[in-house]
């Protein structure tokens, strides 16, 4: 990738597991970051953000860090680090932000989920990003990554179509690769994301309803043969919708699931904490679609109504 110009102004809307982490590393790198925090902000201002890595600890002492979006400045980029159960607070988040050549970068689990930022913002400035991260929120402007940290980026269609390698998608990736983050450019970012979701949905789901970490699940033969079985179901969802994920593929996930060091996923965390579940988007949307596509989808169907119920059950209710 060309490095010829230099970073532009971002903001992150949520300075979370994942949202702190990359946002730290674009700051530690030189780049101009503005970071949109709600319960922690004044600690943030206070001690900055610190970040606990595998790659290397460091710390952005005098972070730029706001409590309220019309506070911020417009940017270059802004980007959409919240869960997708608060997208219905992103005409709020994204307005004061957008100037005439933002770009919303869309860094979020699950089908459609990028069409709830176009609502706002414009079908022609969305881009969305896949994370392959396993980082937690430890504390106040703390956070801990234990492992990966690799994205892939893609250019949104409304019409679900491949798009191409466009120049801003370059120019992000640039940003992101100068401050040690793995990028891959990919042409067709609705595969990406039904690819991601071949280890979401198994993963995510089995980890809340069997109270688990990740290497129990890999441990036990009853529970990755379960992993296993759900993984080609995710395909046969894409396939329905015009897009082959490779059984090598799957058989990749497999494999860096049983080396990543022991995880709790995002979503298991957020049942743990009471809090609301990607419900819908990881599980509910790809089983409607595939459906209206003629493909049923059994094994996800069951997860699908088992964590809906239990999203009901333990979540406290979010402002």
């Amino acid at each position: 990738m060309s490095t010829a110009q230099p970073p532009r102004r971002y903001a992150i809307l949520g300075t979370g597991a994942l949202g702190g982490y990359y946002g730290a590393r674009l700051a530690h790198a030189g780049v101009e970051v503005h970071f949109l925090a709600r319960s922690d902000v004044g600690h943030i201002q206070r001690h900055g953000l610190k970040v606990e890595s595998i790659e290397g600890d460091f710390s952005i002492d005098r972070p730029h860090v706001h409590e309220d979006p019309a506070d911020m400045p417009a940017v270059d980029v802004a980007a959409v680090c919240i869960k997708a159960t608060h997208n219905h607070l992103l005409a709020k988040l994204l307005g004061p932000l957008l100037g005439p050549d933002t770009t919303v970068l869309v860094l979020q689990n699950g089908l459609e989920v990028d069409r709830d930022a176009a609502a706002v913002a414009g079908d022609d400035r969305v881009v969305g990003g896949l994370c392959f991260l396993c980082s937690n929120k430890v504390g106040p402007g703390h956070i801990r990554h234990l492992d990966y940290g690799h994205m892939t980026l893609g250019e949104y269609d409304p019409g679900r179509a491949p798009c191409g390698i466009s120049g801003r998608l370059r120019r992000i990736g640039t940003d992101f690769e100068r401050a040690g983050i793995t990028v891959e450019l990919s042409e067709d970012l609705y595969l990406a994301r039904w690819k991601k979701l071949a280890w979401n949905i198994p993963f995510n789901g089995l980890s809340v309803l069997l109270d688990a970490t990740t290497d129990r699940l890999m441990a036990e033969p009853p529970t990755r043969e379960l992993a296993r079985l759900l993984m080609p179901e995710v395909a046969a969802g894409a396939a329905a919708c015009g897009r082959h994920i490779e059984h090598a593929f799957l058989d990749r996930l497999l494999d860096y699931t049983a080396r990543m060091k022991p995880y709790r996923t995002s979503m298991k965390l957020d049942h743990d904490h009471h809090r609301p579940m990607e419900v819908e988007a990881i599980f509910g949307q790809p089983v409607r679609i595939a459906a209206e596509h003629g493909s049923p989808l059994p094994r996800i169907d069951t997860l699908y109504r088992q964590l809906q119920y239990l999203n009901a059950a333990t979540t406290t209710p979010q402002p």
